[in-house]
């Protein structure tokens, strides 16, 4: 079995900056986004966890070079190393350039500043010397510049690659003697057109691509990622106005060569760049319509007035709430005709969104409209049929023989939201005041979350829901909290293959303990799986019991980034309504026996039936490299269950158990390693 390289990872631990990451991610996520994850990583995560195999690029941003070799010397170098070898890639912006040569020299002879030494991952065989240009001041822009770059067209030969540009530069070094290393697979393919304030050797390489047995490395000096729509030319420096109006005269330049040097990775770049979307207002609505009111009765004490405006706020997002169809008096204002300035001024979520730069979501009041009369109609919610997954809801409920009915009755739907997951389990307050069942659809994420390393890009097709479960403490001996992740896992293969007739054989089977995956329809073998759905499940305790919010990601309807349900050539195409309500009333018959009889025969049988893993052999790296075979997992805490094997693969009577937050499963490897 293959997976597709679909995470690009962005080095965000100990070294780097976070203006550096916010800029990377920005950048990225534009030229990039939806067919690949642009995604932070951390140094435990690089160490631990099985990244590799799904990642198509790895990124290392601005920072200081020290803090990477602190965090990474040694095993986790060796890790990125083998990553590149066999066929990965790794993009090294201005710290991230340093760290990818042989040998860094930064401002040498000055005492405070000065850092020499070689440097473990060595992708470019020579020496990186800084600063390419005097002035540096570490967390400042007082050495910032607009720097010129000349590009090699020999080297980037895909896209549209401008001659000469400006681009930001805040202490990069240059390649020395890069074109001596062209025998060592070292192509220059930009230098500095300035004069430099170190010894460059021969050539002034700025940017350098390196081949790296079957990968490569790209190292810049430079940082092409910086758009100056992200840069505040009002910060008190001297000369920095000038710097930020030159760089965004050549900001199309500046994206053409980004765009370029991610062609040259081999990566697939939007023609046009991914516009940030903007928050859309959030729906509140429920099965029985008079239940929307009660649900707000339960929130009345979180709810406070301001200039007669409703308002609530938690922990980490506050909520306008406002009635279907009206307007607010700030609206009102701003639709009078020959308003004065002040009464037409922009409100200050506009003023946040409306330009096309970094944004702070959480800082940024969120609209919701509560429909205590009435479910929300097609035209206030286009890409989401309420009536239709309401009454699939209710159809799929007749069919049940076990449900307490709860699961979607509640419904909070977004256009565009931050994430279902964030909304409910960062905002406590609330949480607590939610009802088992309760869930947050939408139709684009736009600050998603994973497990571990692994996120899911969420475009439009993506089926995005989070769910709400009180689960008591006086059910842990019997039903431990554990199992909710494979009571939802079941729940998606399930409603998939009940979505209705001719369902049944839809090629989708789980991977544990929470990811789904589905036969690559591109394989005529049917031997290859990728992923298409994943699950998040995080916790609170409070008041004895446990606030479980259970996040699920499936993709439905849409390519990319690897395969959707629609891909696999159904009976007819999903919706994405009827599949929530099928998944969902899925859910509840499932949790609803659960917590009566455990994780019993019943759901054994059937998770084997969906799983990939039955008496595959795998390698347990944190035992010694010893060989094991697949058993199951435990009835009691969910435990990975694998018999040692010994010569020639014969049992040797040992059993071992994993934890699944202790232990990273690479499938694809045959590969368990130890999270430490």
């Amino acid at each position: 079995m293959a997976t597709k390289r679909t995470n690009i990872l962005v080095y965000s631990g100990n070294g780097s900056t976070v203006e550096s990451v916010r800029h990377c991610l920005y950048s990225l996520r534009r030229l990039l986004s939806p067919t690949y994850a642009v995604i932070t990583v951390s140094g435990d995560a690089i160490i631990k966890e099985p990244w590799t195999a799904s990642c198509a690029l790895l990124v290392f941003p601005g920072g200081a070079d020290l803090g990477y070799c602190r965090t990474l010397n040694g095993q986790g170098n060796q890790r990125i190393g083998q990553y590149v070898e066999r066929g990965g890639v790794y993009l090294g912006f201005c710290a991230g350039g340093y760290y990818g040569s042989k040998r860094c020299e930064f401002q040498v002879g000055d005492k405070k500043l000065e850092v020499i030494g070689n440097r473990e991952l060595a992708f470019y065989p020579g020496t990186c010397r800084g600063c390419a240009f005097s002035g540096f001041v570490y967390h400042s822009e007082a050495g910032t510049r607009a720097t010129q770059i000349q590009t090699s067209k020999a080297a980037l030969t895909k896209g549209s690659v401008p001659d000469v540009f400006r681009t930001y530069y805040n202490g990069g070094g240059v390649f020395v003697d890069a074109p001596k290393f062209k025998d060592k697979g070292v192509e220059v393919i930009a230098s500095f057109k300035d004069r430099l304030d170190v010894d460059a050797g021969e050539g002034s390489a700025c940017a350098v691509y390196c081949k790296v047995g079957e990968g490569a490395a790209l190292l810049t000096s430079t940082h092409p990622e910086f758009s100056a729509v992200n840069l505040d030319p009002d910060i008190g420096i001297p000369g920095f106005e000038e710097v930020v109006k030159a760089l965004k005269e050549d900001e199309q330049q500046r994206t053409d060569f980004l765009k370029a040097c991610l062609l040259k990775m081999g990566l697939q770049v939007n023609h046009e760049q991914t516009a940030i979307p903007s928050l859309s207002q959030l729906h509140l609505s429920s099965a029985v319509v008079s239940d929307t009111a009660q649900l707000l009765e339960t929130l009345q004490e979180l709810i406070t007035m301001q200039n007669g405006e409703e308002y609530m706020k938690d922990e980490n997002d506050t909520f306008h709430l406002e009635k279907p169809s009206r307007w607010s008096l700030g609206s009102i204002a701003n639709a009078l005709p020959n308003a004065t300035k002040n009464e037409s001024k922009k409100s200050e979520n506009e003023d946040l969104e409306d330009q096309d730069k970094i944004i702070d979501y959480d800082k940024i009041v969120k609209r919701l409209i509560i429909h205590e009369k009435d479910q929300p109609e097609s035209k206030d919610t286009p890409y989401f049929n309420h009536q239709a997954f309401f009454a699939n809801l209710k159809h799929y409920e007749t069919l049940l023989r076990e449900s307490d009915g709860t699961f979607g009755k509640n419904l909070l739907y977004g256009e565009v939201v931050t994430s279902t997951n964030t909304m409910l389990e960062k905002n406590t307050q609330i949480l607590r005041r939610l009802p088992t069942g309760f869930t947050a659809t939408a139709t684009v994420q736009v600050a998603g979350r994973g497990r571990g390393t692994n996120v899911w890009v969420s475009p439009p097709g993506s089926l995005i829901f989070s769910t709400v479960i009180r689960h008591s403490m006086s059910l842990m001996p019997q039903a431990p909290v554990v199992f909710l992740q494979y009571l939802a896992a079941l729940a998606i293969v399930e409603g998939i293959k009940t979505y209705d007739r001719g369902y049944d054989r839809m090629p989708v089977r789980l991977k544990w303990p929470n990811d789904i995956f589905a036969a690559d329809p591109t394989d005529p073998t049917g031997k290859t799986f990728v992923k298409i759905g994943g699950i998040l499940v995080n916790s609170h305790y409070s008041a004895s019991e446990y606030l479980c919010v259970v996040g699920i990601g499936l993709n439905t309807t849409n390519a990319s980034p690897t395969t959707s349900l629609n891909a696999l050539s159904p009976p007819s195409p999903f919706t994405l309504e009827k599949l929530l309500a099928r998944v969902l009333t899925r859910f509840s018959a499932f949790y609803a026996r659960f917590v009566r009889t455990g994780f019993d025969r019943y759901f054994q049988d059937l998770y084997y039936a969906h799983w990939l893993h039955s008496e595959q052999i795998v390698t347990l790296e944190a035992e010694g490299g010893i060989r094991a075979r697949i058993k199951g997992i435990t009835t009691d805490w969910g435990l990975l269950r694998a018999e040692e094997l010994g010569w020639e693969d014969r049992p040797t009577g040992k059993v071992l158990t994993l934890q699944s937050d202790s232990n990273s499963f690479d499938f694809f490897k045959g590969l368990i390693k130890r999270k430490v």
